[in-house]
């Protein structure tokens, strides 16, 4: 039998990393993490955004009364700007950008206490989570 080799983790993810760089043109995606919000009130925002094109989504965004609102703004903003370097010589305009996936997790809780009745204390669970937004063309345009 032949021995096979195990790959370490650290080159998997430079690997898959070169391969990303490769492709040119494509989804482009962003990231906001430990975002001082719970993850229910951000996902009240993202959820009006999801499979959106890009101008309806900002002007959602614009138009929302949430807090969170201004932060998952500033990160489709984050992602245009990631989709036009990756994409050089193509205009946003013309490509119709949408919302391809947007997703929510649970960052680090920082618990503390709040003093309560006959000498107890209730703990607080301050909530943080992470936000991954994906945004991609519908017309595919071929070199």
């Amino acid at each position: 039998m032949e021995a096979t080799q195990k790959v370490k983790k650290s080159v998997l993810i430079r690997q898959r990393k070169e391969q990303e760089k490769a492709q040119q043109g494509g989804a482009s995606a962003a990231r906001l993490q430990n975002c001082p919000t719970s993850p229910r009130k951000m996902r009240l925002v993202v959820d009006l955004i999801r499979g959106e094109n890009v101008e309806k989504a900002l002007n959602i965004l614009k138009f929302t009364n949430k807090e969170a609102a201004i932060r998952v703004e500033k990160l489709l903003l984050s992602a245009i700007k990631n989709w036009e370097t990756k994409n050089e010589g193509q205009r946003v305009e013309d490509s119709s950008l949408y919302v391809k996936e947007v997703s929510v997790g649970g960052g680090r809780q920082l618990k503390r206490l709040r003093p309560a009745p006959q000498g107890r204390g209730y703990r607080i669970r301050k909530r943080s989570n992470h936000v991954h937004l994906v945004v991609d063309s519908k017309t595919t345009v071929s070199n």
